[in-house]
């Protein structure tokens, strides 16, 4: 079932009756969240394509609060006696009392609405294959002997969905995202580095326009045979600049989950308890806004029908808010913000990141380096860990330069950033004009949702920068 077929499957009437089957037996709250979902992926490694796959998934999700406790059933059957027999089973997981609650569905009408130009179900798979193979091909070209393997994975999704709850509120929308990655390795002799580039965003096959993908893979190969030449990273404490274009790692990372509201309810967060406190910098304000066009984390309404609204969790270094969904606010007698998301209709919503970063300052990024002696600017950001309940963490830098008299220099590998993210964000001296993206895909309680996150180039007072040298035995090792 597909398209319209798919939504008038659900009329308001079969979603009532699904909806007080859910109560029956009592609870504060329920909703159901019916989603069809198709998906197309193209990947090419040595040189050809592998890989093409697509396919549909569709079901739906019914969900029952009953005061901190969350049942949750979910199914393949879209039919109204598949999504009754949900419902039954649901229900016979509450014991509560009954209480009064609105089935007159009336529909929400979205707070921004987006454009997909070109719909990705309407472009010829030779189409995609052909922009899969124009990137693997861009990046085999930058060093014909030194590029050793690509590998490029384009894929899209076509995601719609219905939400109706017993608050009488029903939610219709459409989310279309579409990303290209492109991975190249090159190795000279002993020495294999790598390169990485990504586009995404909530959009068609168009974002291709945008981005070119003969221009995501040159970078990707470039910065992969650039990387052999680069000298091992100096070890130690330094200043380091990390330029918009490394884009948001850090503050989704050691950040943002931190403000999620189910984690710092359970005091898993450093920042519990912190709201109305100075936490940063007064030239730091971190934002988490989901109306952001022609970006990855976008949504009209999240997974709960809640309508997408920015949110200022940090303004002028003062802790303001935190990121909810329905049951973290219900918790604190307030209206959700927009962030509960899920993975799919299997997965129960929780509060989670969309578009995250911090806001634009007004220095020239050029000053920001110029007026730093010595130290590190970090252009682009690798893999990484953080611990939510202290704020520790640990990344790698996939392309960074030393700062010398306040000139960038020499290209350096191997470097790693080691930190705390509230004293991080203490210590940042200088704010950028400038603003860079980055694109992921976030884990969080084994579900995945696509996110967002950027800075701009900012100077960090110090951090310990982890390098490498040679030992005794004329080794390089990494520190």
């Amino acid at each position: 079932m597909a398209g319209d077929q798919f939504k008038n499957h659900l009329d308001k009437g079969t979603l009532k009756e699904v909806l007080d089957l859910a109560l029956a037996n009592g609870g504060d709250f329920a909703d159901i969240f019916v989603e069809h979902k198709t998906a197309t992926g193209i990947g090419a490694e040595d040189g050809k394509i592998e890989r093409v796959h697509s396919g549909i998934d569709a079901g739906a999700g019914i969900r029952v609060l009953a005061g901190d406790t969350t049942a949750y059933a979910y199914t393949n059957d879209l039919t109204p006696q598949g999504l009754k027999e949900a419902a039954r089973t649901v229900s016979q997981a509450v014991r509560a009392g009954k209480k009064e609650y609105n089935l007159d569905l009336r529909t929400l009408k979205p707070t921004v609405d987006f454009r997909f130009e070109e719909r990705p179900d309407e472009v010829e798979t030779a189409r995609k294959a052909a922009a899969v193979a124009a990137a693997d091909r861009a990046a085999r070209e930058v060093d014909q002997d030194l590029i050793k393997q690509v590998i490029v994975s384009y894929g899209d999704t076509i995601q719609q969905v219905v939400i109706a709850n017993s608050a009488g509120e029903y939610v219709e929308d459409e989310r279309i995202r579409t990303r290209l990655v492109v991975h190249a390795v090159a190795a000279a002799g002993e020495v294999i580095q790598t390169g990485f580039e990504a586009a995404g965003s909530l959009a068609g096959f168009d974002l291709l326009q945008r981005y070119l993908p003969e221009d995501l893979g040159k970078i990707a190969g470039t910065r992969a045979v650039n990387m052999l030449k680069a000298q091992p990273a100096p070890a130690g404490k330094m200043p380091v600049v990390m330029a918009g274009e490394a884009g948001g790692t850090m503050v989704h990372e050691a950040c943002g989950h931190g403000l999620e509201a189910d984690l710092v309810q359970k005091k898993l967060s450093v920042y519990a308890g912190k709201k109305g406190e100075q936490v940063a910098s007064s030239q730091v304000t971190v934002i988490d806004d989901a109306t952001l066009n022609d970006r990855y984390g976008s949504y009209r309404f999240d997974d709960e029908g809640v309508p997408a609204r920015k949110v200022t969790l940090i303004e002028n270094g003062v802790l303001t808010d935190y990121l909810y969904d329905r049951l973290t606010a219900g918790k604190e007698n307030r209206a959700s913000n927009g962030h509960g998301r899920r993975e799919s209709y299997q997965h129960k919503p929780i509060p989670r990141m969309g578009n995250t970063y911090i806001a634009p300052g007004k220095m020239d990024p050029e000053k920001i380096i110029k007026e730093t002696k010595k130290g590190l600017l970090v252009k682009k950001m690798g893999g990484g860990q953080v611990n939510t309940t202290n704020g520790d963490f640990v990344f790698d830098v996939a392309e960074g330069y030393l700062i010398e008299d306040g000139q960038v220099g020499p290209l350096v590998r191997g470097a790693t950033l080691t930190g705390n993210g509230p004293e991080v964000l203490r210590i940042v001296e200088m704010v950028g004009r400038d603003l860079g993206f980055t694109i992921g895909t976030c884990g969080k309680d084994g579900q995945g949702v696509p996110v967002s996150d950027a800075q701009p180039t900012l100077l960090i007072q110090q951090l310990i920068v982890g390098g490498t040298k040679v030992n005794g035995n004329g080794k390089i090792r990494r520190l």
